[in-house]
């Protein structure tokens, strides 16, 4: 295997072959990057994660108070959960992910993040299917603590409402999937939603319709690859 090169982990999975490498960025002065791919779909890149950063800042920033209890839906390669960690007003955070090599990679530190996030008494890691535990809200996201409520939910799973990695995520983005989502969060409580496309006034209004405030702000990034800027949307809903 070649320096500049590693496949780290190869995966057979109920989504298809799931794999972990790491490359140098030649053009990059040797810059190490960790890829993930699922199939033929590139999932995430440590090359560019400013936006899982800003879906916890802008999440959490929604927030009134402290000793907050967070969901994160989707583990990846740590950014979203660490930015939340980073929070001192975070007081818990389960971490759901459906893929178990995924969390098996934090936990052996297969990953940069991995000893950070395992290593914070603060965070747990579920093994779980995260949109079958939304539909149940008197199941819930903590197998430890049926029917919890959270402060924020911050979602990064899909490329987008309509961009899905699977069609029975479909459900979820839809006006009851989201209200059974919102009777798992606190009142004043936030859910936020990492998508790669432009903002979808369709989406915004069914979550207006059931949160009954929401926004989505464009977080804008530097693609050093392409040399030009590149955009996601954060979708902001606060329950009233």
């Amino acid at each position: 295997m070649s320096a500049d090169f590693a496949e780290l982990d190869y995966r057979q999975t109920p989504l298809g072959e799931l794999v972990l490498r790491r490359r140098r960025v030649l053009e990059l002065d040797g810059l190490e990057v960790f890829e993930v791919k699922l199939g033929e779909d590139f999932l995430m890149s440590s090359l560019f994660h400013e936006v899982e950063v800003a879906l916890a800042d802008l999440g959490l920033a929604g927030l009134e108070g402290g000793d907050f209890e967070v969901v994160v839906g989707g583990l990846g390669l740590g950014y979203t959960a660490r930015a939340a960690l980073q929070h001192a007003s975070v007081r818990s955070l389960v971490v759901v992910d459906f893929l178990q090599p995924v969390i098996e990679w934090h936990q052996q530190g297969l990953v940069p993040l991995g000893k950070e996030i395992t290593s914070d008494a603060r965070c747990r890691l579920v093994h779980g299917d995260f949109f079958a535990l939304a539909a149940q809200p008197e199941r819930g996201f903590d197998p430890l603590s049926p029917g919890r409520l959270f402060h924020a939910v911050l979602l990064d799973i899909d490329h987008s409402p309509k961009n899905l990695l699977h069609e029975r995520h479909a459900a979820f983005y839809a006006e009851e999937g989201l209200r059974r989502l919102a009777a798992q969060i606190h009142p004043g409580g936030v859910f936020a939603l990492w998508s790669d496309d432009a903002p979808d006034p369709e989406f915004l209004a069914v979550l207006e319709k059931v949160f009954g405030g929401c926004e989505a702000q464009v977080v804008r990034f530097h693609n050093p690859l392409l040399e030009r800027d590149s955009a996601s949307t954060v979708y902001l809903a606060r329950k009233q």
